[in-house]
């Protein structure tokens, strides 16, 4: 049995990654109560302790506004954490596979974001999980950084549950329009990386550095608003369908700018795991069967 260590796993990603694993892994699934990966003595205690054949890390400061007064504890977390896990897992020999964001680019751009493409972070956020690569890299070899986008899932907070309840209680709603992404589920982002667990797991070792991945096609939150209550409606988790109008992220301002493209050109991951990525509405009809 291959021992996993997965730190945050009580996250969206975490969460699933303890549900999903494959047969022939144990998981060691922590929580941040149960390891602070900010601190360097619990990180090495763990690692000494459950002696894991990989670490893959999904905790994260991901609450983006608040990251902007708060940017402490977001490089607390998003770099300094992944640099002790990095720590251990390099003086272990062991992989460690590590979570990150599209919040990395600026969102200038007009085609799909390549795994090269210049970075260049807006907020304090981006700013902090790109930290949190530089680090990984410089330290350990063994690493992969996977970059994903606009995540949901059946736990905690996100865009799905924030919309549902908001359709119980308005006929109207405005959503912003002019920004793109792709919505990628936390049950599909789990799966790949155990994909990848499995493969250095049946070959001893894995093209290391950073991949992209995130569910198809392109949309904006207004297009992932609409669909969420078509579905809802469908599953009976809302009695009626809201008006979703359209607005501009000028007509919301928030304290943290969000990129205006997010979109992830994932044919690096394609190409390695040997199969395309899933569809965001099919995989957000199994989140909201899970809010029945």
């Amino acid at each position: 049995m291959v021992k996993v260590l997965i730190t945050g796993a009580k996250g969206q990603v975490g969460t699933e990654l303890v549900k999903l694993a494959p047969a022939g892994f144990t998981v060691i699934g922590l929580g941040s109560d149960q390891l602070n990966i900010t601190n360097q003595q619990q990180v090495a205690a763990a690692v000494a302790e459950y002696r894991p054949s990989l670490i893959i890390n999904a905790a994260a400061y991901t609450a983006v506004d608040k990251a902007e007064s708060n940017a402490a504890q977001a490089f607390a977390v998003n770099e300094q954490g992944v640099a002790w896990l990095a720590e251990a897992a390099q003086a272990a020999d062991i992989p460690l596979f590590h979570i990150s964001t599209d919040y990395v680019f600026d969102g200038n751009a007009t085609i799909a974001y390549q795994e090269t493409a210049a970075v260049n972070p807006q907020g304090v956020y981006g700013v902090s999980k790109l930290a949190g690569e530089q680090v990984l890299a410089k330290t350990h070899s063994k690493h992969i950084i996977l970059r994903t986008s606009w995540v949901f899932g059946a736990e905690g907070s996100n865009f799905v549950k924030t919309m549902l309840r908001l359709g119980k209680e308005r006929d109207e709603l405005t959503v912003v329009a002019d920004q793109y992404g792709c919505p990628t589920s936390a049950a599909s982002i789990a799966q790949v990386l155990w994909q990848l667990a499995k493969n250095y797991q049946q070959q001893g070792d894995l093209p290391w550095g950073i991949y992209n991945f995130s569910n198809s096609p392109r949309g904006t939150w207004h297009d992932f608003a609409v669909e969420i209550f078509k579905q809802g409606l469908a599953l009976n988790l809302i009695s009626k369908l809201p008006e979703v109008k359209s607005i501009t992220t000028a007509d919301y301002p928030t304290p943290a700018k969000r990129p205006a493209w997010s979109v992830l050109d994932c044919t690096k991951i394609e190409t390695l795991l040997g199969y395309g990525v899933p569809c965001w509405k099919s995989e957000l009809v199994q989140v909201l069967k899970d809010q029945q």
